[in-house]
């Protein structure tokens, strides 16, 4: 039976963090001016994310997997909802523009159905029910079953590319086309390691740098407070979007079971740089990941902003022109907190912000801009068009 490191290491997480509390019990400050602090709310619901994010890996692959095209008899089904509802919308699209332009198409080159959906969205429908809108304004029912396809169009594409995606790139599929086969040595899992941790940073930096991967690393971010406990308010949504895959080190010879051991020696390292009690490290700082760099990288100052990227080494965000120093107080959690320690609204809070921004968009440019575009130009978009 194979061991995941992540479980094991549970044990320990939970001595860190008592041993944590311990050292803040003995250096108190004025109650509020530490962020890292356990505070009892915050604290339960980084406990319970954790706790989701490793069961989502199971809940995911049962719900997935049918409708994953290629693998579960769903599939199909979940393409053509995909298609039909994109069709659906640009016929809403069309609509649209000719109801706000004044340019409806004469009644007399139209079917009657067609006619009747076309008068309604003008608000030119007459009856004793009827609640006429003012001329290039659809009704208010239309207009959110407008949104509702266009919603709906964006998450079965979205869900149909993640999930072949997923498919398509695993580390046992991949293992099986590669002529390359480095063994079960150390130097075998040093390569998987390195491997896995520079794949990492393009992931993590990705995650900060289009909207779609931010909606599932947003709830690790979603802290005000910073301690070991933080490090265990882990995504569930992972499944549901578009990665750099692992699966790559595969095909260099990497086995799939040492790819996992991997994933697992990753998350353990960034556990302990979750915390205050530590400033800084000398020389190791120059090379590795350590508590400072990573306060930097949870910090919503302006200059803190998607910087540090690294899990494990630092020199990735060093070379890549990421890195920042930590000169200046930390502010912890998002530029727009959520004000919420409910982990259902931890999790869905940016999914449902998407929806509503693809839902209001009138082209199809927009609507992808908003899951895919960098997060800041889709809040600057919504806030050039008056939407809190």
């Amino acid at each position: 039976m194979k061991i995941d490191l992540t479980v094991a290491a549970i044990p320990a997480f939970v001595g860190a963090m008592a041993a944590e509390y311990a050292w803040q019990r003995a250096h108190p400050v004025e109650p509020g001016t530490r962020a890292g602090d356990y505070q009892l709310a915050d604290t339960l619901a980084s406990l319970s994310m954790g706790v989701g994010s490793l069961a989502a890996p199971y809940v995911a692959r049962r719900l997935l997997d049918p409708v994953t095209p290629g693998v579960g008899r769903h599939g199909r089904t979940l393409l053509a909802l995909g298609a039909a509802t994109a069709v659906l919308t640009t016929v809403g699209d069309v609509v649209r523009r000719r109801v706000r332009d004044g340019r409806l198409p004469d009644p007399q080159t139209v079917p009657e159905a067609v006619r009747e959906v076309q008068e309604e969205l003008a608000g030119l429908r007459q009856g004793p029910a009827a609640r006429p809108t003012p001329r290039g304004e659809a009704s208010p029912l239309l207009r959110r079953t407008h949104g509702a396809l266009a919603v709906s169009a964006v998450a079965a594409t979205g869900l149909v590319a993640s999930t072949t995606w997923a498919a398509m790139t695993g580390g046992k599929v991949l293992f099986a086309r590669s002529p390359l086969d480095l063994g079960r040595s150390r130097w075998a899992l040093v390569a998987a390691v390195l491997g896995w941790d520079f794949i990492y940073y393009w992931n993590h930096r990705l995650s900060h740098e289009s909207r779609w991967l931010w909606a599932v690393h947003v709830v690790h971010h979603s802290s005000e407070r910073y301690n070991l406990s933080t490090a265990l308010r882990q995504p569930v949504a992972e499944g549901v979007t578009l990665v750099v895959p692992y699966g790559l080190l595969a095909l260099a010879g990497v086995r799939p079971g040492l790819i996992e051991q991997a994933r697992g020696v990753n998350l353990i390292y960034q556990f302990w740089i979750h915390t205050e009690a530590i400033s800084r490290l000398g020389w190791v700082e120059k090379i590795f990941n350590t508590p400072s760099h990573h306060r930097v990288h949870h910090g919503s100052n302006r200059d803190y902003l998607d910087r540090n990227h690294g899990s494990i080494l630092i020199l990735w965000d060093r070379l890549f022109g990421t890195f920042e120093e930590e000169d200046e107080p930390v502010v912890y959690g998002l530029t727009s907190n959520i004000d919420s320690y409910n982990p259902a609204r931890i999790a869905t809070h940016e999914w449902a912000d998407i929806a509503a921004d693809v839902a209001a968009a009138d082209t199809w440019h927009d609507r992808w801009s908003f899951l895919l575009r960098r997060p800041g130009w889709a809040y600057s978009r919504r806030a050039a068009a008056g939407v809190a």
